[in-house]
């Protein structure tokens, strides 16, 4: 049987703040995100998303009492820390894995109950399959195969104050962007990698974009690292697509978070993110 090359399209980012679920939560909504309720897997995290047209973000982190369940999780820096992508078959993703000397984890399946906007009870259901972790410095990369997908994308979850519409860009920080790149480049293929000529390479991930990146670049166009950025390849900057700057001004001047206007884009510095560096755009 022929094992289909996956098609890289981001599915979702994760932001680790452990602990720090209900400062996190809070901070996110007043950066203009409508947030889910609290969400709780059967494998002991919790989490809030941010849900958008194609692609979401998820607050993870724990209550008290359950930081040992999945304490793996809780190893990495706070902040972002896993790039996830789509897949309608996560057995077929785990063979490619497999033929592409890339494996981690076999399949995992596990849920969350989840409360839909009519006020019907529901599940969410999933399947990931993670690439091994030894090739993904400070994070995790998986794929994952919604079951449920109506248990995620709902209409009334996709409406947020400062407009944004989907995740556009993934960042990247690495001394060596091709090299932390390479990684991808086995995965889906090296014709899917694009040389910048700033140095950057971009991974176009349906609506997103992947971009591995210097430290440099990063810090221009988001003007700051996450706090504890210790030269290895991090994981360190979001961009997002808005609908309209005058909801993000607004959101971000009603939430009290310190922001930079540029022509074109509205930047939050990583300490105003949970370690994470925030740009928003048409």
């Amino acid at each position: 049987m022929a094992i289909p090359v996956p098609v890289p399209v981001l599915d979702h980012v994760v932001i680790n703040v452990a602990d720090r679920l209900d400062e996190a939560s809070a901070l996110y909504r007043r950066l203009g995100f409508q947030l889910s309720e609290r969400g709780h897997h059967t494998l002991g995290s919790s989490n809030h998303l941010a849900i958008f047209g194609e692609n979401y973000l998820e607050l993870l982190g724990y209550e008290p009492g359950r930081g040992e369940q999945r304490k793996d999780l809780w190893q990495a820096p706070p902040g972002l820390t896993g790039l996830v992508w789509k897949t309608q078959d996560a057995e077929s993703a785990w063979l490619h894995l497999q033929r592409q000397d890339l494996d981690g984890d076999a399949p995992a399946a596990f849920h969350r109950p989840v409360t839909l906007p009519d006020g019907e009870a529901s599940e969410a259901h999933f399947r990931t399959v993670r690439l091994r972790p030894a090739l993904i410095p400070n994070g995790r990369s998986f794929f994952c195969q919604h079951d449920t997908p109506h248990a995620v994308w709902q209409a009334a979850w996709q409406t947020h104050p400062n407009g944004a519409r989907n995740i556009s860009e993934f960042v990247i920080v690495a001394q060596d962007p091709a090299l932390s790149a390479q990684v991808y480049s086995h995965l889906f293929g090296a014709d899917r990698i694009l040389a910048c000529q700033d140095g950057a390479f971009v991974l176009k991930a349906g609506e997103a974009k992947v971009r591995f990146a210097s430290a440099a670049y990063a810090q221009t166009r988001f003007g700051s690292l996450p706090a504890d950025y210790d030269g290895s390849a991090r994981m360190s900057a979001l961009s997002f697509r808005s609908d309209d700057l005058a909801k993000v001004k607004a959101s971000l001047l009603l939430g009290d978070i310190p922001f930079r206007e540029e022509p074109d884009a509205i930047v939050v510095a990583a300490e105003q993110g949970f370690n994470v560096a925030l740009r928003f755009h048409l």
